[in-house]
């Protein structure tokens, strides 16, 4: 949320220099350049749905042959519905919105939540601000750094994915047997805090599937473009190495 897929081209080059073939489909309505976005909203916008979000990238993964996704925030909670529709390989979770109306009492978490969710709000969309931006996502960055990242891959968000996470559309069968899953928390996010991230993996009860907790200090939200990224990349690129060819049981 609140990003287009540019945000993803670090990764994307980091992958491909790797030897895998990376995707970084865009949402609906987020295609583009991110300032267009911001100063013309797109009219659908507001009312794009999660249940949208999901159906697009099913069609998407079913034309490729067993994926491995990565997701953040809201890509974390999409990544979990997608394994457990068998779509995929592997799935790796970054900061992610967790499922199932599992909450947390922090006050960034609970205060975000409100504000995005806000049912007098409507339809419309709601609009991030650089000052927001740096609050919320960069937190851990120098007022500079965080400016020019909301200026390279911000964009305003419909409200209603966040409302739907609270109903059926955000729930996960986290009892069933999956594929590998790895889920990774930042110490220092104010929006999904770390502790949430655990709970979330753990919450995965099947003996015979793998599912696994890492944490990265002094990271904020932004963890995927901030300073230091490239850990986290490669841990996640380490991690898929062991992993990438589990098969269900």
């Amino acid at each position: 949320m609140f990003l287009t897929s540019r945000s993803w081209e670090k990764w994307v080059e980091y992958f491909q220099k790797l030897g895998y073939t990376c995707h970084a489909p865009a949402w609906p309505y987020h295609s583009g350049e991110p300032s267009d976005l911001r100063e013309r909203i797109p009219e659908e916008l507001g009312e794009l749905k999660l249940s949208d979000l999901e159906n697009y990238l099913d069609s998407y993964l079913r034309a490729l042959d067993q994926p491995v996704i990565i997701g953040h925030s809201l890509g974390g909670l999409l990544v979990q519905r997608l394994v457990a529709k068998g779509l995929v390989r592997a799935g790796v979770c970054i900061c992610p919105v967790a499922p199932n109306r599992m909450m947390s009492i922090d006050w960034g978490f609970l205060k975000n939540t409100a504000s995005i969710t806000n049912p007098l709000a409507g339809s419309a969309p709601y609009e991030m601000t650089p000052e927001l931006f740096r609050e919320n996502f960069a937190n851990r960055m120098s007022v500079p750094a965080g400016d020019q990242a909301y200026q390279d891959y911000a964009v305003h968000e419909s409200r209603q994915v966040l409302r739907d996470v609270m109903g059926p559309d955000g729930e996960v069968d986290v009892a069933q047997p999956h594929v590998p899953l790895l889920f990774i928390g930042a110490e220092e996010d104010g929006i999904i805090p770390a502790s949430l991230v655990r709970r979330n993996a753990h919450a995965y009860t099947d003996e015979r599937s793998h599912s696994e907790y890492i944490s990265f200090s002094g990271r904020g939200h932004f963890i995927c473009g901030e300073d230091g990224w490239e850990e986290v990349a490669l841990v996640t690129a380490n991690w898929l190495v062991g992993h990438v060819t589990a098969v269900r049981a």
